[in-house]
Formats: C-alpha cells, structure tokens, sequence
C-alpha cells in the first residue's frame, strides 16, 4: 500500500430536546423542499476514474424531498464529447436518477438508496447503497454499493466533511474520501505494470479524493461554490487499473470548477 494510502486513512481514524405540546391545528407539517444545481467542471471523475477526454462537463442536478424521502435527476453534459460517429460534439452522454430515505437516530444518521445509470454507448447500471454517519468531529460516513445488474460488485466507501464558517455568512467546506473497489464480475480484470489484463478479478483499495470548496451565498436562494478536487490511486494495483482505463494514460487527477445552486 501507497505511503500517502496510509497518510489518509489514519486521517481519517484520526441537546436535550424539549417538546412542547401544541394544539394540532397549530402544529406545521414539515413540507416538501427542492433544489437544483448546475455543476461546471474542467473534467468528469468518478470513483477514480477519468471520463472525459480533456473536454469541460456541465452537469446539472434537481432534488425534491419529503420527510427524509427523496428523488434525485442528475445528468453529464460532455461538451467535446467523442462519440460512436468520431465527431466531438456537445452530448449529455448520462442521466441518473437517485430514489433515498434518509432519517436520524439520536446522532447515526442513516440512508438507503437506489440509483439508475443511464449511459451512452455502454449498457446501463444500477445499484443499491445503504449509509451510516455519525454527527461528531469530521462527520465520518460509511456508504456501501452494490452493483446488480450487468457489472455486479462492491464500492465501500469511507469519507469526512467539515465546514469552516467565514464572514457574511460564507463557508470553506474541505472533505476526503477513500474506497474499497470489489467486481464480482470476471472481465474486470487485474493490470500489470505493463498494463495488460492477468487472470485475477479485480479487487482492492481503489481511489482516494479530497476536495476542498468556497460556498458564497448571493441571496437567501442561491449560491456559488468554486471548488477543487484531487483523484489519485491507494495503491499500485489501483494505479495500474486507473490508468489502463483512462484518456490521458495517468491514475492521478487534479480539477475544479464552480456550482451554481438554488434551493427553497
């Protein structure tokens, strides 16, 4: 395992409430929320993986939820996008829809999940995830996929967050992850330093990202956040597997952007 690897995981080691009785004509209902956001960003990564081709990616997100229940559209806009016909041209190359439920047992906050990936050239995905936090220091959280349909296998992935409040209400939001990649499947297959495929499914500690993000409100409604990332491997296994998959031939990437957002 990597020495940064480790540098990370240690990282990442490392109210009473009074309920007044109200007569229940008075009493509010929580109501339905919404909101949206449009991402723009220098590349498109995912669980480690480069999936744009040096091109700029918009993608826009809407979310509506109702006492913890939750639905989720979000789409990639490549804007350079090579297709099946080789001519580069602006494409939404995938949509995903994203059903949860999310709820609070004393500081646990839990979730389920089930996401749809729409894709373009490749047959679609979908997954079911279960998570577990835990509201103290960093707010550590444990996320698990499971992947059933055409790739089935494992994503476990273990990340913290933590918001630094500024003046006029502003927030430096900094988080890191790291992730365990396990494919059931047996043409996800091991790459050697030469980058060619062994005889071993592939299974280890995959990616590792950390972010780091400036939230300006401009209104009661919206906000805009620019923010960094950087996507690298935990370990050789890893490195191999990343790169053989990649554009530009490399495991490690460094991007960023702005998001725009809108809530109510």
């Amino acid at each position: 395992m990597k020495v940064r690897t480790l540098f990370v995981v240690m990282i990442l080691m490392g109210a009473a409430t009074f309920i007044v009785p109200v007569p229940a004509a008075a009493a509010e209902e929580e109501g339905p929320t919404a909101s949206a956001e449009a991402a723009i960003l220098s590349k498109y990564v995912w669980r480690g993986f480069e999936l744009s081709d040096d091109s700029i990616v918009i993608q826009p997100s809407a979310t509506v939820s109702y006492r913890g229940f939750g639905f989720n559209l979000w789409g990639n806009l490549d804007t350079d996008f090579a297709g099946s016909s080789g001519a580069d041209d602006a494409e939404l190359n995938e949509t995903d829809w994203t059903l949860s439920y999310d709820t609070a047992v004393g500081p646990v906050s839990l979730g389920v999940g089930y996401i749809y990936y729409a894709l373009d050239g490749i047959r679609d995905s979908q997954e079911f995830y279960v998570s577990a936090g835990l509201d103290t220091l960093l707010a550590p959280t444990l996320t698990v996929y499971r992947e059933v349909s055409h790739y089935p296998g494992w994503y476990v992935n273990l990340g913290i967050s933590h918001s630094f409040g500024l003046p006029r209400d502003m927030s430096l939001d900094v988080a890191g992850s790291v992730a365990y990649y396990h494919y059931d499947d047996d043409s996800f297959k091991e790459v050697d330093d030469d980058l060619n495929p062994t005889n071993d499914t592939y299974s280890n500690f995959h990616d590792g990202l950390v972010s780091v993000g400036l939230t300006i409100p401009i209104n009661e409604y919206f906000a805009v956040t620019p923010g960094v990332s950087y996507s690298f491997p935990l370990t050789d296994e890893a490195d191999n597997f990343i790169t053989a998959s990649s554009f530009s031939d490399d495991s490690d990437f460094f991007y960023g952007g702005v998001t725009i957002s809108f809530a109510f």
